[in-house]
C-alpha cells in the first residue's frame, strides 16, 4: 500500500523517523507521499525522501500558513516543482475554521496553488474545512479557465461540494477520521465515490485510526484504515489494496514505482 499523506518533517518524528519507517516497510507500506506545509521546509522533507525509493512529496503551503506566503506565486511553486520528486501540488485550500490566516489571504494563496497546478499538471491537493461555497466556486471557475488533476485530500466537508468536486474529476482520500464513532457522514459520503477514484491516508502524525486513536499515528496504521474500509465496503483486503495502488498510480502520473 501507498500512504498518500503523510508529515515525515514533523517534529513529532524527530527521534524516531528511522524506526517509524522501518515499521512502515514491515507493514507493507512500499511508497509515501510526504507532504510540504511550508515552502521553507521544502528542503527538509526532501532530505527525506530523495534518496528511498517510492517515497515522494509536495510543494506548497497549508491555508493555516497563508499569511506567511502572501508572496508565492504559481511561478515560485513551478520552479520548485521541478525536481522529480516532487508529485503534488499542496496541500492548500480553505480552512475558516481555525482561521489561522485571514480568508481573503487563504483564497489569494489558494489560486496561486491553483494556477501551479494548471501550468505544471501536477495534482492539486486541496485541504478544505467549513469552506464548501467557496472552496466549490473556486475550483469550477478554475477548472473552466484550465482542466488540472484534483485530489481533495481527508475528506470530512458535505455530499454537496463532494459531488461537485467528483463532477471535476476529483480523486478523494479518506482517512482514518473513517473509523471513528461518530463520524458517520464521512462513512455515508463514501458511497458517493467511484472505486477508481479513492485513496487512502493516515496525514500522521494526527489522527490515528482505531485502535489507535489517541496516540501519534505513523504510517503503519493505515493497515487498520484499509482493514476497516475493505470490510465497510465489502471488498476481499488484498484486491482493495491493489486498487488503491492503482489509483495512486493514475493520479499522480510522475510517481514511478519501483519495485522493492
Amino acid at each position: 500500500m501507498i500512504d498518500t499523506h503523510v508529515n515525515l518533517h514533523h517534529h513529532a518524528y524527530e527521534s524516531d523517523l528511522e524506526e517509524v519507517i522501518k515499521r512502515a516497510r514491515e507493514g507493507g507500506i512500499h511508497g509515501m507521499l510526504s507532504i510540504c506545509d511550508r515552502v521553507e521546509n521544502y528542503g527538509s522533507i526532501l532530505s527525506i525522501v530523495e534518496n528511498r525509493d517510492n517515497f515522494w512529496m509536495s510543494v506548497g503551503a497549508h491555508p493555516h500558513e497563508a499569511k506567511d506566503h502572501l508572496d508565492l506565486n504559481s511561478d515560485k511553486l513551478v520552479d520548485l516543482a521541478h525536481n522529480e520528486k516532487v508529485i503534488g501540488i499542496g496541500e492548500t485550500g480553505l480552512d475558516f475554521h481555525y482561521n489561522l490566516s485571514p480568508k481573503e489571504e487563504q483564497i489569494k494563496v489558494f489560486i496561486e496553488h491553483i494556477k501551479a497546478s494548471q501550468i505544471s499538471k501536477l495534482p492539486l491537493i486541496v485541504h478544505t474545512r467549513l469552506a464548501d461555497i467557496e472552496t466549490a466556486q473556486i475550483l469550477e471557475d478554475a477548472m473552466k479557465e484550465c482542466e488540472f488533476p484534483l485530489l481533495m485530500h481527508c475528506y470530512t466537508s458535505g455530499t454537496e461540494l463532494l459531488k461537485k468536486s467528483l463532477d471535476l474529476g476529483a480523486y478523494v482520500s479518506i482517512s482514518g477520521i473513517a473509523t471513528f464513532k461518530n463520524a458517520s457522514d464521512v462513512r455515508d459520503n463514501i458511497q458517493y465515490i467511484p472505486s477508481n477514484r479513492l485513496l487512502v491516508e493516515t496525514d500522521c502524525p494526527y489522527l490515528a485510526p482505531i485502535p489507535k486513536r489517541g496516540q501519534r499515528n505513523e504510517p503503519e496504521f493505515i493497515n487498520y484504515l484499509v482493514d476497516y474500509l475493505s470490510e465497510f465496503l465489502g471488498k476481499p483486503k488484498e484486491g482493495f489494496k491493489d486498487e488503491l495502488d492503482k489509483n495512486f498510480f493514475s493520479l499522480f502520473k510522475r510517481a514511478v514505482n519501483v519495485a522493492s
